[in-house]
């Protein structure tokens, strides 16, 4: 089954790549994935694959083979782009304008129906069931795969085991990376407006100047990082906007910061919200002000369940070859893969999408591109887990 399904990967690639260029050229933003939707739910009616829409703009696809009850694997995909102007000058450019497929969902997507397609066509051959999650919203709290959990998708019954993959661009096209247990970090938005007294520049001692204070408030925050955090644990807090006033001699009433918090470790996580909330409302109060501070909490970390995931290397050397499987790093971006994987022994792994000899076109750029190699490579070993993966 190995063969025919590395043949098949050879034999539909160039389909898929029309496929990846036409979703790449048609980018839909997180919870709008309308068009995209429709079109995924076309091609699994065309190929006879049963499916529901859930969370709006969601497909779930079941694909039985012999025994279907021997065993359940889940398949997932996101399908939602970024609010970005894409500068490729490529034949498959955006065509919806401040809109990109700048995270290379467009790929995981065409990666997901290779793999249907295989599936549905080599039913006969392997054992067990395989649900295909195309989820929205991956880009945006709170998250497609949050919404998909409340609506069942991991259960009746509960799949074994989940895997997903992500475009990869500084590992070559032709290669796969994976790292079991912790692989990505969760992460939470920060709010904090502080509020003090404004007046005449000239006069601060009339004042309560909220500009000091959240000057003082970013430095103090650090200290969540340098001094509580255990320094074995991988964790950020980064204040990434500060806005206040918009004269030269008036001190405002108020300064707004803004930031993100990721951590590694969900107990740290937590305990590192009440320090933030902590430090935060002493250090105001002492010098005067007021604080309304919002932690919106966002996706947990990604856990990669060890026994799967050297279940999946496994499955992917024998697919691939020991010389294009590797080791992946620890990344403090965030994935609501979490979700899934707080639930179900879970596999997050990368597709390597760069074009030997260019240069890295990182994701979230307005020129990420990848080498559209990948794909064969891509739809073939998920549907060889899909098949091959006893749990």
């Amino acid at each position: 089954m190995l063969q025919t399904i590395k043949a098949l990967a050879k034999e539909y690639a160039p389909e898929f790549v029309e496929i990846r260029r036409h979703l790449h050229a048609n980018p839909e933003l997180s919870y709008k994935e309308f068009k995209t939707s429709e079109f995924i739910q076309a091609k699994l009616w065309e190929w006879g694959i049963p499916f529901e829409v859930k969370a709006g703009t969601g497909v779930v696809g079941l694909i039985e083979g012999k025994n279907p009850e021997k065993k359940l694997i889940a398949l997932r995909a996101d399908t939602d782009a970024l609010p970005i102007t894409e500068e490729n000058d490529v034949p498959y450019r955006s065509q919806n304008e401040g809109v990109m497929h700048a995270c290379g969902h467009d790929v995981h997507t065409s990666c997901l129906l290779g793999a249907a397609k295989i599936l549905a066509e080599l039913k006969d051959e392997w054992e067990g069931s395989v649900r295909l999650i195309f989820q929205p919203g991956e880009e945006k709290n709170p998250g497609g795969a949050s919404l998909l959990i409340k609506e069942g998708v991991l259960e009746n019954p509960k799949p074994g085991a989940i895997f997903g993959l992500h475009v990869h661009p500084s590992l070559e096209a032709g290669k796969l990376s994976f790292k079991e247990g912790k692989v990505m970090a969760s992460a939470d938005e920060l709010y904090f407006t502080i509020k003090g007294k404004g007046g005449h520049a000239a006069s601060p001692h009339l004042t309560v100047d909220p500009i000091l204070i959240a000057s003082n408030l970013v430095v103090a925050l650090q200290q969540v990082i340098s001094r509580r955090k255990n320094p074995q644990q991988s964790s950020v807090l980064s204040i990434t906007a500060f806005n206040s006033g918009n004269t030269t001699n008036v001190i405002p009433n108020a300064a707004k910061l803004k930031g993100t918090f990721r951590a590694m470790d969900e107990a740290w996580r937590f305990e590192a919200h009440e320090l933030i909330k902590t430090i935060s409302h002493n250090l105001v109060e002492a010098m005067g002000g007021e604080l309304d501070l919002l932690i919106d909490i966002g996706y947990p970390s990604v856990y990669n369940n060890e026994t799967l995931t050297d279940i999946a290397r496994v499955k992917a050397i024998e697919f691939a070859g020991a010389e294009n499987v590797g080791e992946t790093e620890i990344r403090m971006g965030a994935e609501d893969f979490g979700y899934y994987t707080q639930l179900i022994p879970g596999c997050f792994y990368r597709l390597g999408v760069q074009k030997q000899g260019t240069l890295v076109r990182n994701v979230h750029t307005p020129t990420f591109d990848v080498d559209e190699n990948c794909i064969e490579l891509g739809m073939g070993v998920m549907a060889w887990l899909g098949a091959s993966v006893e749990m």
